[in-house]
């Protein structure tokens, strides 16, 4: 990354529409602003099969987690989290770990602003606005380094975050700086946008879609599994490797039936 680029995290402006805020609409969550809820309609106007992709991604972290906890893993760091619906991450491993401890990262306001409130008298959760392409604002925040002991196996979540870190953002390093910080036995999972096996059709409305969140100032970048795999490179690949999202370790034949399917991929890996 560039060591003259600055980060931080976004300022409150309701009028203007939040990706995060449109993920939480896509979901079903309520909170969004009337902006964000235009955007999300706009948008589906055009591309109706969004909201079949949030929650592709919402259903693959939840399984992820679950793999995770079956590991023993135990604690998890959530970078870009968004605001946490319904399905988060600490409700997912609290209910068959309690004192599972997740610290999330987000530099949307209303994430932050209503995770703290969700958070609140949970010793072992807790959220940071920051931007992840400061990983040393993340990973050196007094609320990580109380709750994430870094010794010990963590769950490194980058789920439905690298599509709107572009290239100018170095990717590829962005990743590495933050693996470097797990311990052996830790886990990093990744999902992420694609089209380049869906029909014409699909990849036209993909296009659609990058240009109505660039029209947002929301930029989002596609990418072909090769460069989502690079991502990987040294780590060792769980079963099934980088696939669409459905097809991760599905829990019903209904979930590999979407026909959202081709326009996402998941992997999870271990660190060696």
């Amino acid at each position: 990354m560039s060591a003259e680029a600055e980060y931080g995290p976004k300022e409150l402006q309701l009028d203007i529409p939040s990706a995060a805020r449109a993920y939480d609409y896509f979901l079903g969550g309520a909170h969004n602003f009337e902006a964000d809820r235009a955007f999300a309609e706009q948008v589906r106007a055009m591309v109706p099969w969004v909201p079949d992709v949030a929650k592709l991604n919402r259903s693959f972290l939840r399984r992820v987690v679950g793999y995770l906890l079956d590991q023993g893993v135990d604690q998890f760091l959530d970078l870009g989290s968004g605001i946490p619906t319904v399905g988060n991450v600490h409700e997912i491993a609290q209910e068959r770990a309690p004192g599972a401890r997740v610290v999330y990262v987000d530099y949307e306001p209303v994430a932050y602003k209503y995770a703290r409130t969700l958070l609140a008298g949970d010793p072992n959760t807790a959220i940071i606005q920051a931007d992840v392409r400061d990983p040393a604002a993340v990973l050196d925040a007094p609320e990580t380094r109380e709750l994430i002991d870094f010794s010990r196996p963590v769950g490194l979540l980058m789920v439905g975050l690298l599509l709107f870190i572009g290239p100018q953002d170095h990717p590829a390093e962005l990743v590495r700086t933050y693996r470097e910080r797990l311990a052996p036995g830790s886990y990093l999972a990744i999902s992420h946008i694609a089209d380049e096996h869906a029909p014409a059709e699909l990849r036209a409305q993909v296009a659609t879609l990058v240009a109505a969140y660039a029209q947002a100032n929301e930029h989002v970048y596609v990418r072909e599994r090769t460069e989502i795999e690079s991502w990987f490179g040294g780590m060792e690949m769980v079963e099934p490797g980088v696939v669409f999202l459905p097809d991760w370790r599905p829990e019903t034949p209904e979930e590999a039936q979407n026909a959202a399917r081709p326009l996402g991929y998941g992997g999870v890996a271990r660190q060696l």
